[in-house]
């Protein structure tokens, strides 16, 4: 039985709804292939790549190096600041556009349903379980806006020059993060990078 004619309106909401809900070309065919994991190795073994962000990290972190086999060394600990300007730093050396990562990214390492929550161990070894930095800023729209009732009342000052002062962290041993560490403090450095 033929579907009943629809109304312009309704053509125009079918179609939408149609693109939305349609398969991309060649999916209903792999609905049985396994999915990629979300994270690998790139080809050489020195990154580890994040499919599904289209990523990718050094094994190590800042201050230690890969060797073929494990990270050697020791981590080194930067202020905020200098873990931007190494970023930037390595970016203009390599040529490619390394960054601290968002808060959500660096996450993504941690496996939080693990017990104990962990890194895997094959791809990151040696990996320090401590809190690193991330790019993601400290905002808080309330103690910067001008017209606020208790910004006028503290004439502007408190916590606004405060959270100028304050970053994103994640505790690699749990994945939690925190956006109040003083920008002063030093930390590991976990840089990363579009995927190749």
């Amino acid at each position: 039985m033929p579907l009943p004619a629809l109304s312009m309106p309704c053509r125009r909401w079918a179609v939408v709804l149609t693109a939305a809900f349609a398969l991309p070309a060649g999916a209903a065919g792999n609905a049985a292939a396994p999915a990629q994991p979300a994270l690998g190795l790139s080809a050489d073994g020195t990154l580890v790549v994040d499919h599904r962000a289209r990523l990718a990290w050094p094994r190590c972190v800042e201050g230690m190096r890969w060797n073929g086999s494990t990270c050697t060394g020791m981590a080194q600990l930067f202020t905020y600041g200098e873990a931007q300007a190494r970023a930037k730093a390595l970016g203009k050396a390599d040529g490619v556009r390394w960054r601290l990562p968002r808060v959500n990214e660096l996450r993504r390492l941690v496996d939080r349903s693990a017990r104990p929550p962990t890194m895997d161990a094959r791809l990151f070894p040696a990996a320090p379980r401590d809190w690193h930095w991330t790019g993601t800023a400290s905002v808080n729209a309330a103690a910067v806006n001008p017209y606020a009732y208790g910004n006028v009342v503290r004439g502007g000052e408190g916590e606004s020059q405060l959270s100028v002062q304050q970053g994103w962290a994640v505790d690699m041993s749990t994945g939690e993060a925190r956006g109040d560490v003083g920008r002063a403090t030093r930390m590991a450095v976990r840089l990363v990078r579009p995927a190749p």
